[in-house]
């Protein structure tokens, strides 16, 4: 082992030209490569107990599993969010489809969506006793369309104007009322109808729901409706299903309603899209009273672009590294792997020239004393002597415990050996020759 840790000090010692090489290299590999994704994004929701933010307070809480920081911001809801994704306030929203649309095409094309997380279905509830057929009927009810800029109010006047009631024509007893404050009027008496968007498990729906005073109806020529507005789908309510215990709704209705999309603003990095996707479907894997297990995330909506690695994500599933390592290392592996590649294509050549320049380097070492060596036998072959034979021969032997010093590897020393052999045969030439020197001087 001892001499196997010998050689291998030898050959870096002789090969530390290549030292600089690499180096350059896997600096230029660390400086072209893509830094690293955020660990921490913003994320629009709504105001504290709505749909939204309880959305977003479970996925914050998977997020943070992978080390992610999700920080969740409050809004007025869809409109606001998609204001804040406009000016950079957040990288992420979730929005009412058909929000969207509201928007020029410049601003929605700085959008992507990520993918639909849920349905919301628009709930109309009545006072027990009022009478309603179809929408034209609550012209003449005192109606909550929901809060102003709200996207329960996005969706009542998409069906108001489907049927050709625009604002302008809303009656003043309408009000522009939504969440528990339009509860709290409706079951008080002091509305007859309202409507309210969102999850079927929301706690104002399921308030509702097991309210006695208030009765949840059906929506007519939905077909019609679905046809107008594509953004919205058709939502089949069993009996019972919101509240078995008072029966609610009583009987099978059928509503529409948009589905719940989370948005991608510029400042989002896209890297982070499988992450996020992922973390998603296990907060949303066990369904909802209307949405099947495994259901969402979805696919998001055309009228929104989606990310390449969004449709990676639906159409293969998670990146192959993120499947098996942390989101964290994985992101990093994935990087580097990239110009690795390259990078391997360049060292490759030059680790095979190493073995060439290795030994040459070696044999360098060995045969550069020979050159001198030869000087002086050409010099003797000629006739010539050295100026200085004492001299000569003192430089000669002090090459010759210098010999004793350099270290080779094993196989190397052979030439070495046969280096001090030449070495001392000039040594005992130039003896002889200094002897034969003085003796003739002797005589003459």
């Amino acid at each position: 082992m001892r001499r196997i840790l010998r050689d291998l000090k030898i050959m870096l010692l002789t090969n530390l030209w290549i030292v600089p090489v690499v180096a350059a290299l896997v600096g230029a590999l660390f400086y072209f490569v893509a830094p690293p994704p955020p660990m921490h994004a913003r994320m629009a929701t709504g105001a504290v107990g709505g749909g939204y933010h309880a959305f977003g307070e479970r996925l914050r809480d998977e997020l943070a599993l992978q080390g992610f920081s999700l920080e969740l911001v409050e809004s007025a809801g869809s409109a606001d969010n998609l204001g804040k994704l406009g000016r950079g306030d957040v990288e992420l929203a979730m929005v009412q489809s058909g929000q969207e649309l509201t928007l020029s095409d410049e601003a929605r094309s700085t959008l992507n969506g990520l993918g639909v997380m849920y349905r919301e279905p628009l709930w109309l509830f009545l006072g027990d006793t009022v009478k309603f057929e179809r929408l034209s009927d609550l012209i003449k009810l005192r109606l909550a369309i929901g809060s102003a800029n709200s996207g329960t109010q996005a969706v009542t006047a998409a069906l108001f104007a489907a049927n050709r009631i625009e604002p302008p024509q809303y009656p003043q007893r309408w009000q522009q009322m939504g969440g528990s404050k339009a509860a709290d009027a409706l079951i008080a008496g002091e509305l007859d109808a309202a409507f309210f968007v969102g999850p079927a498990e929301n706690a104002l729906i399921q308030r509702l729901a097991a309210e006695p005073k208030v009765r949840l109806v059906s929506l007519r020529r939905t077909e019609a409706y679905l046809a107008r507005l594509p953004y919205l789908s058709q939502l089949q309510v069993g009996e019972g299903m919101l509240d078995m215990q008072h029966n609610t709704p009583d009987r099978d209705i059928v509503t529409l309603g948009p589905v719940a999309t989370l948005v991608a603003g510029e400042e989002f990095h896209p890297s982070l899209t499988p992450l996020i996707l992922e973390a998603a479907k296990t907060v949303l894997k066990n369904g909802s009273l209307l949405d099947p297990a495994g259901s969402y995330p979805a696919k998001p909506p055309l009228s929104l672009n989606t990310l390449n690695e969004a449709e990676y994500y639906y159409d293969k599933g998670l990146p192959i590294l993120q499947r098996y390592l942390p989101f964290r290392i994985a992101s990093l592996a994935d990087r580097y792997i990239i110009l690795a590649i390259p990078l391997l294509v360049l060292l490759f050549p030059l680790f095979k020239a190493i073995g060439p320049i290795y030994q040459w380097r070696i044999r360098a070492r060995i045969y550069r004393w020979y050159k001198h060596l030869r000087e002086i036998d050409q010099q003797l072959y000629k006739g010539k002597l050295p100026s200085d034979l004492d001299a000569e021969i003192l430089r000669l032997e002090r090459l010759e415990d210098e010999l004793a010093r350099i270290e080779v590897p094993l196989s190397y020393s052979s030439e070495l050996y046969q280096l001090h052999m030449h070495l001392r045969y000039m040594i005992e030439r130039l003896h002889a020759l200094q002897q034969r020197t003085t003796a003739k001087q002797l005589v003459g």
